[in-house]
């Protein structure tokens, strides 16, 4: 079953798709941010890897020149993993 949390970067908010895996772990993806793909052992480290990887998907957009896309909109009684 996948789980769907709000995972902040900086000023930015991602709505995140975590997906377990058969053999353990967490696949984890932003519909936001096309191409950003992350995994974690636990739902911490998921989390803790999706915020670096946004971080650095943000930071790339950027140094491009590319606009970064506003947040999504935060959705009531879900958790964010603040970063």
């Amino acid at each position: 079953m996948r789980r769907k949390e709000s995972v902040s970067a900086a000023a930015y908010t991602y709505t995140l798709l975590l997906q377990p895996e058969p053999e353990g772990g967490y696949t984890v993806t932003c519909p936001t941010l096309p191409g950003l793909v992350s995994y974690g052992a636990t739902l911490d480290e998921a989390r803790a890897m999706a915020a670096d990887a946004i971080r650095g998907y943000i930071e790339c957009l950027r140094e491009d020149g590319e606009l970064v896309p506003e947040s999504d909109p935060r959705t009531l009684g879900r958790g964010a993993a603040s970063s």
